[in-house]
């Protein structure tokens, strides 16, 4: 049997919970994607920004490994740079006889040259949108406090998605693959959209799909954030005079933003299909990280460690998956290659934080092996620190700037009731603390685990 090619479907910024069933978010391609894999319901981003989160990706790697710990233009050119020691898997890909091809938002680090990194054919910056050129029809500024610039935060405009920078990425990956389809290697497509990242921009046709009024709002949408760090509260406070339309409006624009994108897709997979490839082709739709999107009156990610910003859609499909699967495997980004050459037949990454999930591919179901997730965060512009750990249905956040966040997400899972202050829980927020300092430690994250220094004794439990 010949190696199967592969197709990688990115978005930027997009909520995992917008391919649940009871979503309003209309995603016919998409849906029908997953009806042919596996929907993993409890995926994760390793970090909710694009830059580390993508370098984790291609490298298997933590940020604390692969060096990204910020968006990398945000910071001085010796900072959130790309360890370039180690390996990417499509580096593996190419030695193994693969077409490489990627198109499309990259943000993995400052040089663009994708070709070091093991894409053969490439552009990384298709696709540039002129919004000086479109008529917005409903937009919505952000324009206090004084000081700051207006921000166009969402908005409707007549300029179609064939014209905006999603259509022309897909263009180009579209005259990759008819290329690829007539040679005899495996091929590998990386399409990566910017949208539906901020601002939630969308053509009028894609808007008219949803009835804004009809929008549910969420249902953390008022909480108070009781109880929970003071700075999300703070941060809360930029969208504290929005109405319910507002939000709502927010939503629709952002729900049609991936429906524009389910289409593009759904071009893609389609030419697949008519080439008869699509049978040998292991299709993936994952994202960089998720956004708030009025969730505890909050939006975008950054200041925030709730489930909207880092769960993430995954839906694998291809030889080797089995059909029509709804997983609750815990499975990061940094997990995707290692398992993407393992159905491949490539040489494995060596000596990474990952490991492949190609078992739970197999067998959906069986997610014993997969109940731990572990995710970094180091702010940006503002500098934090945050770790994640999951472990089935619990949750911790140790926050290096407040009080540390523990939830259940089965009992909670909009994550209104931190349980971190509550004596009941006294003896789960140690054991978590402690099972996240050995993560801490084999990971080699030296900084965090060297915190026995009397003024950062500041956890439930030290990593002693």
């Amino acid at each position: 049997m010949t190696a199967p090619n592969i197709l990688f479907l990115m978005t930027d910024q997009m909520q995992g919970r917008v391919l649940e069933p009871d979503n309003p978010c209309q995603t016919p391609n998409l849906d029908r994607l997953a009806a042919r894999g596996v929907r993993f319901r409890r995926a994760y981003t390793p970090n909710a920004v694009c830059s580390p989160a993508r370098a984790s990706l291609m490298t298997g790697l933590l940020p604390h490994n692969h060096g990204v710990l910020f968006v990398e233009h945000t910071v001085d050119d010796d900072q959130a740079a790309l360890r370039l020691q180690h390996p990417h898997w499509a580096q593996r890909l190419t030695k193994a006889g693969y077409t490489t091809g990627y198109f499309g938002k990259w943000h993995v680090e400052r040089s663009n040259q994708l070709d070091r990194f093991g894409w053969q054919r490439q552009d990384a910056l298709t696709g540039q949108t002129d919004w000086n050129a479109a008529n917005f029809s409903l937009e919505r500024f952000l324009e206090s406090p004084p000081g700051y610039e207006p921000n166009r935060f969402y908005g409707v405009c007549d300029l179609p998605a064939s014209q905006r920078g999603m259509g022309k990425k897909t263009d180009a990956a579209l005259t990759f693959l008819d290329a690829a389809f007539t040679e005899s290697a495996p091929w590998c497509c990386f399409v990566s959209f910017t949208e539906p990242h901020d601002p939630f921009f969308c053509h009028e046709e894609a808007f008219t799909q949803y009835d804004v009024e009809a929008i549910p709002l969420p249902p953390n949408l008022n909480n108070d954030l009781g109880g929970q760090p003071n700075l999300y509260k703070r941060c809360a406070q930029v969208w504290s005079d929005w109405t319910e339309r507002e939000h709502r409006e927010a939503a629709a624009c952002y729900y049609a933003s991936i429906s524009e994108i389910d289409q593009q897709f759904g071009r893609l997979l389609e030419r697949v299909d008519g080439a008869g490839q699509l049978e040998n082709t292991i299709v993936v739709l994952t994202s960089d990280h998720g956004d708030f999107l009025g969730a505890h009156g909050l939006y975008c990610k950054n200041i925030g460690a709730f489930e909207e910003a880092y769960n993430i859609p995954l839906v694998v499909a291809g030889p080797g998956v089995a059909s029509s699967a709804v997983s609750d495997a815990r499975v990061g980004l940094q997990d995707v290659g290692q398992t993407l050459l393992e159905l491949a037949g490539g040489q494995p990454l060596e000596d990474i934080d990952g490991r492949s999930f190609a078992p739970v591919l197999a067998d959906p179901h069986d997610t014993s092996d997969y109940q731990i997730g572990f995710a970094e965060y180091f702010g940006g512009r503002y500098i934090i620190s945050q770790r994640l750990l999951w472990d089935g249905d619990w949750k911790l956040v140790h926050n290096g700037f407040d009080y540390d966040e523990l939830y259940n997400l089965a009992a909670d899972p909009y994550e209104t009731n931190n349980l971190a202050q509550d004596p009941v829980h006294a003896e789960q927020l140690q054991a978590m603390t402690r099972q996240m300092w050995q993560i801490v430690v084999d990971s080699g994250d030296h900084s965090l685990y060297n915190t026995h220094y009397p003024s950062m004794r500041i956890a439930a439990a030290g990593p002693g």
